[in-house]
């Protein structure tokens, strides 16, 4: 039998309610509740800007969701690590040929 995980054990699944969500990888994952995270962040951002008392609140999620926005590559790229790491002789092997 071969090390490989089973197909089940590839995926991660998130329950919402009475929905279920299967992600591939991980950071898959990571990558989609952190862009969720962003749009709430500019949202809610948005709105406290028609509130004077707010606004304040306001650009600090503003900040928060562009602190975010710097995550996103940085989740690609610790992806693109991780994988070269496992993959990578099996890569080289058969593109290097």
């Amino acid at each position: 039998m071969s090390n490989q995980k089973s197909d089940k054990e590839k995926y991660v699944e998130l329950h919402i309610g009475k929905h279920d969500i299967f992600f591939k990888k991980t950071y898959d994952m990571l990558y989609t509740i952190n862009d969720v995270l962003i749009g709430f962040w500019f949202l809610i951002g948005s709105l406290f800007f028609y509130f004077e008392h707010l606004k304040n609140v306001g650009v600090t999620l503003f900040v928060l969701a562009s602190i975010q926005m710097l995550i996103r590559p940085t989740i690609r790229l610790v992806h693109y690590f991780h994988m070269k790491k496992v993959y990578g002789d099996q890569y080289d092997k058969t593109h290097h040929s």
